[in-house]
């Protein structure tokens, strides 16, 4: 399903008015059901369903290994995807709860969000990355955000190493993107202890906590990151880069991890 649609739209311009056809992103909602119970519904770019449900849920701590997912079953035209896991998920009870606190300021949500940093464990990596490949990563990550390009109106994320890009994504959600990264990279059994995690946008505590949870070692933004990102990035021996442009780039936490 393509990202985007064009439309009709009146574009002014130094006192001048044109009729034309722009490119606008598009967005889906996708309900996501958990062994039977709904959890979720996500407003999405139309595209990679399985990647993002599947990353969603590592992100919030709901599924860990391969071995725990059985089956996924995807209803596009409904927008409803299925997940099974070989055990039942205690803490999707607690799912909604937290994020129904959060969307008001109030309730428990901080509270839940210091507990989850508090249970995750330092990344285990002895991967280093060369500066000059950092810099190669982000500008193989612009130059494949062909939907922004035409649109401005998504987000862009990718896993990469020396070699390149392993898996990129552009959504409408920053979240999102980093969700189908993160979901490739479980379904395919690819090693993200050895890759870096590519932004386009700004590094929130959210995504470095997404980050840690699939045991990657460096955070790559074009973008900056903010002090509770890098607070917890030090906690959890992650590597944080940002304003990655042109020749120039920012690390921020763990240097030792980028070779000068």
């Amino acid at each position: 399903m393509d990202l985007l649609t064009v439309r009709k739209a009146e574009v002014f311009n130094g006192g001048q008015t044109e009729n034309c056809r722009v490119a606008v992103v598009r967005e889906e909602p996708l309900t996501v059901f958990l062994n039977h119970a709904e959890l979720a519904t996500m407003i999405c770019s139309p595209s990679a369903y399985k990647e993002l449900t599947v990353g969603f849920l590592i992100s919030e701590g709901l599924l860990k290994k391969p071995e725990d997912l059985v089956e996924i079953r995807l209803q596009e035209e409904m927008g409803v995807i299925w997940v099974e896991t070989a055990e039942p998920v205690p803490q999707a009870a607690n799912f909604l709860r937290r994020h129904i606190g959060s969307c008001c300021g109030k309730g428990r949500a901080g509270l839940y969000f210091v507990n989850d940093a508090q249970q995750l464990e330092p990344v285990a990596s002895g991967k280093k990355f060369k500066a000059e490949d950092l810099l190669h990563l982000i500008n193989l990550l612009d130059q494949g955000s062909d939907t922004f390009k035409l649109t401005g109106g998504v987000h862009s994320a990718a896993l990469g190493d020396e070699n390149g890009l392993v898996v990129m994504y552009e959504d409408i959600g920053r979240h999102n993107a980093v969700d189908k990264v993160l979901g490739h990279a479980f379904l395919n059994r690819v090693d993200t202890g050895s890759k870096c995690l590519i932004l386009s946008g700004r590094v929130a505590s959210e995504i470095l906590i997404k980050g840690a949870r699939a045991n990657i070692p460096l955070i790559l933004s074009r973008s900056a990151p903010t002090e509770l990102t890098l607070k917890l990035a030090e906690e959890l021996e992650i590597t944080v880069v940002g304003f990655a442009r042109g020749e120039r780039l920012t690390i921020y936490t763990n240097p030792e991890r980028v070779i000068k």
